[in-house]
């Protein structure tokens, strides 16, 4: 029987056949939605209609192909569908009708009868066999006759059909990993993209993040010159402005030439507050000498949340990886302490299967959903640069969960600077 994992016992396996023939039936169920759409394309006002119809096709395909992969991970099933503009009905549309996914999910979509037929059969199979076997031991005093075609009128006569239970049951328990494996195979065989269609979504996906990713940069460029021009830079003129008065009248009033020294000597240590500022901004001194781990317990200590900091890691990732983590998980904490009426956050920081992987939890109101503009978006953005991604589980009344997933390797512990390991 093909199962979720090699130690997947028979009750797992029947809930993930059940949970793939639900998502079957709901599919097939789109039939008048999917009619419609096509109909009314026709015409302008489908237009919208369709780009409905395909994004919740998309979601249930989508959710086969969590559950494929959930069945056997070393297969995955990808989704590899083009992407869409936040913005304009004939762009999507046409979009949505050239995308060679879109077309895998609909022969998916038409194919979701042979399918619950596969996952069906073996589970149908077991039935009747439970159903046979209830007759021959107490049903058949009910129920005059099996099938029609078995009128017994003694138990002895009743016994008889024990037999054909048992053989039911073997038919059923011999075709059952046949029609597991032929359902999971064509399934896979449909909604899995072609090489050709993966690469070219990966590669629309990095055009994409790219994109993103100088937009970001030139928007942190502009923030770092708005901050020195308004901060540092301002303060220094006036540094500037007061030695230069204060080196005239310094013979004249060397009383007023004191004062502007005193003034002059404030102006530089605020000067260089912001700087330390702008600098940490940037990338913290303490990230640097220690680590993520160690910069992450840093801002716990300062923030006015309570917040408890977890984390198993081996090694450090690569600096800009480190850096990306250290801001989104900032920003995640800023967030909850703005908005989320926490009363506590925990931050878990792990690593494997090349993988940093974050999680962010507090015990707020919840509700926490990715808007255009709001924080959760950037964090989005900054982690796609790195084919990272943000997976968020806020419902209502809380708890807010925010994973975040980074590919990356860890340096050797033996690379750690010594602080690392305080």
């Amino acid at each position: 029987m093909a199962t979720a994992s090699p130690k997947a016992g028979p009750l797992t396996a029947l809930a993930y056949t059940l949970l793939l023939v639900s998502q079957n039936i709901a599919a097939f169920l789109l039939l008048p939605l999917v009619l419609a759409s096509a109909i009314l394309t026709l015409i302008w006002v489908g237009l919208p209609f369709t780009i409905l119809t395909a994004t919740t096709l998309r979601t249930i395909a989508n959710a086969q192909r969590s559950t494929l992969t959930r069945i056997n991970p070393q297969q995955p099933v990808p989704a590899a569908y083009r992407p869409l503009p936040p913005t304009g009905v004939h762009t999507r549309v046409r979009i949505i009708l050239t995308d060679p996914a879109t077309w895998r999910d609909l022969l998916w979509f038409t194919s979701a009868p042979l399918l619950t037929f596969l996952a069906l059969l073996p589970l149908t199979l077991y039935a009747h066999a439970l159903f046979q076997t209830a007759y021959a031991l107490y049903l058949w005093r009910h129920i005059p006759d099996l099938y029609g075609l078995i009128t017994p009128q003694t138990p002895t006569q009743a016994l008889l059909v024990l037999p054909l239970a048992l053989i039911t049951f073997l038919i059923a328990h011999t075709l059952h990993p046949l029609t597991t494996t032929a359902h999971h195979t064509l399934a896979r065989l449909i909604l899995a993209p072609s090489e050709k269609a993966r690469l070219t979504a990966r590669v629309a996906h990095l055009a994409t993040s790219r994109a993103d990713t100088i937009d970001t940069q030139a928007a942190e460029i502009r923030r770092i010159e708005r901050d020195l021009h308004d901060g540092a830079q301002a303060r220094l003129v006036a540094l500037g402005m007061d030695l230069g008065m204060a080196e005239h009248i310094v013979d004249t009033n060397p009383q007023a030439a004191k004062q502007m020294l005193a003034q002059a000597r404030e102006t530089t240590r605020q000067a260089l507050i912001e700087l330390r500022d702008l600098v940490r901004g940037i990338h913290p001194p303490v990230l640097v000498e220690r680590g993520l781990d160690g910069a992450v317990r840093a801002l716990a200590l300062t923030h006015h949340l309570p917040i408890t900091v977890t984390t198993h890691l081996t090694g450090r990732p690569g600096d800009p990886v480190e850096s990306a983590a250290y801001f989104a998980i900032a920003e995640l904490l800023t967030n909850t302490a703005k908005h989320a009426q926490a009363t506590h956050a925990w931050v878990h920081i792990n690593h494997g299967r090349q993988r940093l992987v974050i999680t962010v939890t507090d015990n707020g109101q919840g509700g926490a959903r990715p808007t255009p503009e709001s924080g959760l978006t950037g964090i989005a953005s900054r982690l796609d640069a790195f084919d990272g991604t943000m997976n968020i589980t806020s419902p209502k009344g809380g708890p807010t969960i925010v994973t975040l997933e980074i590919p990356c390797a860890l340096s050797s512990p033996k690379t750690l600077p010594s602080s690392a390991t305080d």
